[in-house]
């Protein structure tokens, strides 16, 4: 569906009710409009509010807060490799991290 419509004082327009929803927009929702290619384009947006959303500090007890955060740290702390600067760099540490275990079980086996 297409429709003309007219621009007013401040820019504002009425988008016709058909095409409001067909395209699923009601009173209050946010919409994008973007220019592309020389066509301005109107499209529904979905915005969230994530204040009306619970964080991980409402869902567990101060202890259990101070628990999560001690694994944190020490995992942040723990056992980690690189940075590399190429995957190359990566692959052959790993490949070399086997071969070290695979030596490692074979004298652990001959024992």
């Amino acid at each position: 569906m297409t429709a003309i419509v007219k621009i007013h004082r401040k820019g504002q327009m009425t988008l016709p009710s058909r095409l409001r929803e067909i395209a699923g927009i009601r009173e209050g929702d946010l919409v994008r409009a973007a220019f592309q290619r020389g066509k301005i384009v109107i499209t529904p947006t979905l915005v969230i509010d994530r204040s009306k959303f619970p964080t991980a500090d409402d869902e567990y007890t101060p202890e259990q807060r101070r628990i999560i955060d001690a694994r944190l740290d020490r995992a942040e702390k723990g056992r980690s490799y690189g940075p590399f600067n190429t995957a190359d760099e990566m692959i052959a540490h790993m490949k070399a991290k086997l071969k070290k275990r695979a030596a490692a079980k074979v004298r652990k086996r001959s024992r």
